[in-house]
């Protein structure tokens, strides 16, 4: 098939986009005005699940608590495609599209990729693609990317409700991607130069550290001496951690930040425990390594300076991400083709803007892109994100991924085959779920 074929087939894809571009983008809106929390998305995932039903589309519930997935097979089954979008929210309060009574919020954009899923949905169930194309493509919607409420995740984990912390590590772990040949996620960003997408780059690796001081309480005022004040040893501990920040290396873009979970329980009782959530990030995971085993010095150091106990309890987080340069060159021609010839940034491969993601997991395992869409404006995470320009941020975007997936699975899937076998995979789902499965471990110190 010639290339004006494939300009055809994306034409007719398009103008499915187009005749269904308000349904598209209120896809985004409904979801940004009903954020859920992850692996808690219920609501979230039923709404998803029904949009890509209507197109008469089979989908797999359930998949990690709140996961699911659904393929569109053309003239044979593989190799397979997967259209990825996260379900979940993270937690600011101040956001104007804040749950009032949880604090969720869409202040990261994973709304839009919803609104990009049911789009690219609607492009690729056309009855047009059915012969020409072959092999499939999943639509993926994935819980819990945000790696947060770590406590109530191993209250989860503790009860069998699952293994890894994750949507897409809990996938993997179940075998949601075995029949995955290769995959795209498109996100949001605000980022300038406003209006354009971004390929290449990856991301940081992390382990995440749910901390927990005992101490013993007593009166603050009368007995402060019969105590031990849990709430100074995290109080030391974050000290001495701050003490290490000269050592890090600028080399290794280490990130080492957290937050207080539980300080005390009344003012006027020395705080028996005290408990802490946090992250170590860096550049590949030896660099996370060696930085977290100083956290975990300062950590024993608190407990050391008042007498506490201490239990470190890490868990695998997430892996940098590997960008694959040839379905990032599809990725920007269709980009091009769409949003204009200036419309696409290319980084260096090993630039990382500091965050993580785990679709940087899913790289080691099959060929992946992550690219960016600078289509809004505030802070990420932040009370004043939102996005500026919905027919950028979910049509456009949906029409290039439409379009690129044309590209890889139309001409017999040659170009999907050429991407699939140009590439050997980091490692195998055995080794991955091992390696991560080790990075589980809890360090008990006794601070007398």
């Amino acid at each position: 098939m010639n290339a004006n074929n494939h300009a055809g087939l994306k034409g007719a894809a398009f103008r499915a986009i187009d005749h269904a571009r308000q349904d598209i983008i209120g896809v985004a809106q409904a979801v940004l005005a009903t954020p859920e929390v992850g692996f808690e998305e219920e609501k979230t995932s039923a709404f998803v699940a029904s949009k890509l039903e209507s197109l008469g589309l089979a989908v797999r519930r359930r998949l990690a608590i709140t996961g699911l997935k659904a393929v569109r097979r053309f003239a044979a089954a593989s190799p397979t495609v997967a259209v990825i979008g996260e379900l979940d929210s993270v937690r600011v309060p101040g956001h104007p599209g804040a749950n009032p009574e949880t604090g969720a919020a869409h202040a990261c954009g994973h709304h839009a990729q919803l609104g990009i899923l049911f789009g690219a949905a609607v492009g690729l169930s056309i009855p047009e693609l059915s012969g020409p194309l072959a092999g499939s493509v999943a639509f993926v919607a994935t819980p819990a990317e945000e790696f947060i409420d770590v406590a109530r995740r191993l209250a989860r984990r503790d009860a069998g409700e699952l293994q890894f912390l994750s949507g897409k590590q809990e996938m993997v772990r179940l075998g949601a991607f075995d029949d995955v040949d290769m995959a795209m996620l498109v996100h949001t960003s605000s980022e300038e130069p406003a209006g354009r997408f971004i390929v290449g780059g990856t991301s940081n690796g992390h382990i995440v550290q749910s901390v927990r001081y005992t101490g013993r309480a007593a009166h603050a005022g009368g007995a402060p001496h019969d105590g031990v004040n849990a709430l100074q040893a995290m109080s030391v501990a974050m000290t001495a951690i701050n003490t290490q920040r000269e050592t890090f290396e600028e080399k290794d873009v280490t990130r080492v930040h957290g937050i207080v979970t539980k300080g005390g329980t009344s003012v006027n009782s020395v705080p028996a425990e005290a408990v802490y959530e946090g992250r170590v990030r860096g550049r590949d995971m030896a660099a996370v390594d060696k930085v977290a085993a100083r956290v975990e010095r300062c950590f024993k150091a608190g407990a050391l300076a008042i007498g506490c106990d201490l239990e470190i309890t890490t868990v695998p987080g997430y892996m940098p991400l590997r960008n694959n340069p040839r379905l990032d060159e599809l990725f920007a021609a269709n980009a091009r083709s769409i949003a204009g010839p200036n419309s696409v940034v290319t980084q260096p491969y090993d630039e990382t803007r500091g965050g993580s993601t785990d679709m940087g997991d899913l790289s080691h395992l099959l060929p992946v892109i992550h690219p960016y869409v600078t289509a809004a404006r505030g802070s990420a995470h932040g009370a004043d994100y939102l996005i500026a320009d919905y027919d950028l941020a979910v049509i456009q975007s949906a029409k290039v991924v439409v379009a690129t997936v044309i590209d890889l699975l139309a001409d017999g899937a040659r170009a999907a085959i050429e991407v699939k076998q140009g590439v050997a995979p980091a490692m195998t789902r055995t080794e991955y779920l091992r390696t991560q499965s080790e990075r589980n471990r809890v360090v008990r110190y006794r601070g007398i």
